[in-house]
């Protein structure tokens, strides 16, 4: 059983060094961390809806069946179990959801799906997200000890995403350019820790970005129009990836 489980925590370690796409890398992550955790269903929530405070969390990689409705919902902090565990940053076990305080939050009552878990996926110490299981396919409810496994699946999870952030971003031309003038005003040990915080890195890009369309020539309105584009190019991304879920 140790082997076992040392295998399968091998495995989500391997990611740390797989060169992927996030989409790829989330829906292989949620199909190990139910392996790893023996259970029924997974799923990866992202705070990716929204600004700030206000970010919510969307469902972007399921294991398992999950009502439709849930694929078009945002969850905001303190709203529902993935959101009171966002709110409060720690992981939270349920044995029987249909006996405590998140009873409304069932999604599929008198299904057998009674226990579940959820962590925070985090990010150089930020929140990223949530992960959640339910259904254990030994029938039993999840116990501490499993908890405890998800929080260490967790932040594996939470360091692949990482990886393939930086990967995205280092293999970008425009993002080379902007580390590389950045790097001309900061000594090593500053880059270094920079390269390792993705919301650093897009800052940077974004100031490069700026300063090279200005320099450039372009005004004001088109600075605009250019991030207007990004938006609407990552809001269309979204809608994409959200009838991919909605197809599976």
């Amino acid at each position: 059983m140790t082997g076992n489980l040392l295998d399968k925590l091998h495995d989500l370690a391997g990611f740390l060094e797989s060169p992927t796409s996030l989409e790829h890398n989330l829906g292989q992550l949620v199909k190990l961390a139910a392996d790893t955790l023996d259970a029924a269903h997974c799923s990866i929530m992202l705070l990716i809806e929204g600004e700030g405070e206000a970010l919510r969390l969307r469902v972007c990689a399921t294991q398992g069946a999950l009502p439709e409705e849930a694929f078009n919902q945002t969850v905001g902090r303190g709203e529902g179990i993935a959101g009171q565990v966002a709110a409060s940053g720690k992981s939270l076990l349920v044995e029987d959801i249909e006996q405590s305080i998140f009873a409304r939050c069932a999604r599929r009552p008198g299904t057998g799906a009674r226990s579940l878990m959820s962590a925070p996926l985090s990010v150089n110490g930020k929140l990223i997200g949530v992960i959640n299981l339910s259904e254990p396919n030994s029938g039993k409810p999840f116990t501490q000890d499993d908890l405890a496994l998800l929080e260490i699946v967790a932040f594996f999870v939470g360091k692949s995403i990482q990886v393939v952030q930086l990967q995205n971003l280092l293999n970008s031309r425009f993002a080379q350019i902007a580390m590389a003038q950045e790097a001309e005003k900061a000594i090593g040990g500053v880059m270094l820790s920079t390269a390792y915080d993705t919301d650093k890195m897009a800052k940077i890009v974004a100031k490069s970005f700026f300063r090279e369309m200005t320099q450039a020539g372009f005004g004001s309105s088109q600075i605009i129009q250019a991030a207007s584009e990004i938006i609407s190019q990552l809001s269309s991304s979204l809608h994409k990836h959200s009838k991919r879920l909605d197809k599976s």
